[in-house]
Parts: structure tokens; C-alpha cells; sequence
């Protein structure tokens, strides 16, 4: 009895230490398989999601030749009120799909709006003059916006104050051939760097992941950028619209 008892002795411990390395592995081996479930729902439920709407608010999208073809009727069918539209770059890109994406978004009952985006590579009049040659002349058309962020942009830099006229100069021929005060979409890189939002007193399209705005005017919120719409293969941006008052 003694002997067993000794041997018994010496046997335990060392199983109590194989118990205890293979916890760590056990609980690790729980936690990926938990973040990986966890993840795998929130891909598949935040596509799908849409913000309660507020009173005077309705849901909207924008989109470009990244979007491929759109069958806008579906789009419209889906809760979706109105769209923006890539109409051009600079001061020479046209989105190859501008004139079939406004012309077959306005077919399909949506309000259409469309947008530019502003390189720091070239003056703001001649980018102004660019958009107004390929934007059709449309009384019901949503106030047009413009596109202004460091990602995707030319390699140039200017200063501050260069910045700010080559936007004003832009602003000032579009405002004046549209009749509409310019919507601002302002990326956090641009406006870290251009403080536009507070130099400038226009209209303001926030770009905030899944947060309401905590900027001052805003009319348009953009949700998200991946979003499911009928109609869409693949991600696309949402909006939330608001009128201006």
C-alpha cells in the first residue's frame, strides 16, 4: 500500500500539469471559433442593415462605373429614394457609365443627383467647366456634390490657401450654372489637412460609420459603404437624406 500510494503520488501531479497546459489551448481554440462566428454574423447581418429613419429622412445610394451595371428598377423597389451619380474627375474623366446610370435611375422614378470628384492636380474652374459639359441641364435634378478626399487623389499637396481658391473657384461656376448651393462630401484625410467644413458655409454629405453626423448642416449621412441593395451586384454605398431645413 505504501509503495502504490508513493507511485500514485508521483503519477497525479504530473497529469495536474497536462491539464493545465492544454486549458490554454482549449480556451484559445474557444475564443477564435467564438470571434470567428461572431464575425461571420456581423458580415452577413450588417450588409442588410438601414438605420431607423428619422421624420423628413429617406434612404439613398451613390454610385460609379465601380458598381457595373444597376437595374435601377430593383434599386427603387428596395426602399431606395434617391442616388448620386459619378459624372466626373478633374478636369478630362467622365465615369463610364454616368449617362446610363442617370438617365436609367431618373426612368425609374428616383430623385438623381450628380457628383465630382476634385483633384488638387488641376484649377478649380477648369474642373467646374468639365462637370457642367457632361451633367445634363435638369431643373429637378438634387443639388449637385462635390467629392473631396486625399484618398485616390493626385500626388500634389498644395497649400491651404491654394486649395481654398481652386475650390471656390469651382464652387462658384457650378453654383451659378445650377442654381444650387454645392453639397461638400468631405473625407476625414481632406478635412484634416483642408479644414474645408469650418472655412466653408455649404451643405455637408458626412461620411460616419453606422454614427449619426456631429457635424453642423448636414443633409446627406453616409452610412456605410458596403451595403446590400436589390439590384447591386455586390457593395455599394448608403445613405441617409435629409432636408436642408
Amino acid at each position: 500500500m505504501t509503495t502504490r500510494s508513493g507511485s500514485d503520488n508521483v503519477v497525479a501531479p504530473e497529469r495536474n500539469r497536462r491539464r493545465r497546459r492544454r486549458w490554454p489551448w482549449i480556451a484559445g481554440g474557444v475564443l477564435v471559433v467564438t470571434a470567428g462566428v461572431a464575425a461571420g454574423l456581423w458580415l452577413v447581418w450588417l450588409p442588410e442593415y438601414r438605420p431607423a429613419l428619422r421624420a423628413g429622412e429617406r434612404y439613398g445610394i451613390d454610385v460609379s462605373n465601380h458598381q457595373g451595371a444597376i437595374d435601377w428598377d430593383r434599386v427603387a423597389g428596395d426602399d431606395i429614394d434617391f442616388a448620386y451619380v459619378k459624372a466626373t474627375e478633374g478636369g478630362d474623366f467622365t465615369d463610364a457609365r454616368f449617362a446610363a446610370n442617370w438617365a436609367a435611375a431618373g426612368d425609374a422614378g428616383l430623385e438623381r443627383g450628380a457628383y465630382h470628384f476634385f483633384t488638387l492636380c488641376t484649377p478649380g474652374d477648369a474642373q467646374a467647366r468639365h462637370f457642367l459639359s457632361v451633367v445634363p441641364d435638369d431643373a429637378d435634378a438634387l443639388a449637385p456634390a462635390v467629392d473631396l478626399e486625399l484618398a485616390g487623389n493626385c500626388r500634389d499637396r498644395p497649400d491651404n490657401a491654394t486649395v481654398q481658391r481652386e475650390l471656390a473657384a469651382f464652387l462658384a461656376l457650378v453654383e451659378e450654372a445650377t442654381g444650387h448651393e454645392v453639397i461638400l462630401y468631405v473625407g476625414d484625410d481632406f478635412e484634416g489637412r483642408y479644414p474645408v467644413r469650418r472655412q466653408l458655409d455649404r451643405p455637408i454629405w458626412h461620411p460616419r460609420f453606422l454614427r449619426r453626423p456631429n457635424v453642423d448642416r448636414w443633409v446627406i449621412w453616409q452610412v456605410m459603404g458596403f451595403a446590400h441593395v436589390d439590384g447591386i451586384d455586390g457593395s455599394v454605398d448608403l445613405d441617409i437624406g435629409r432636408s436642408a431645413g
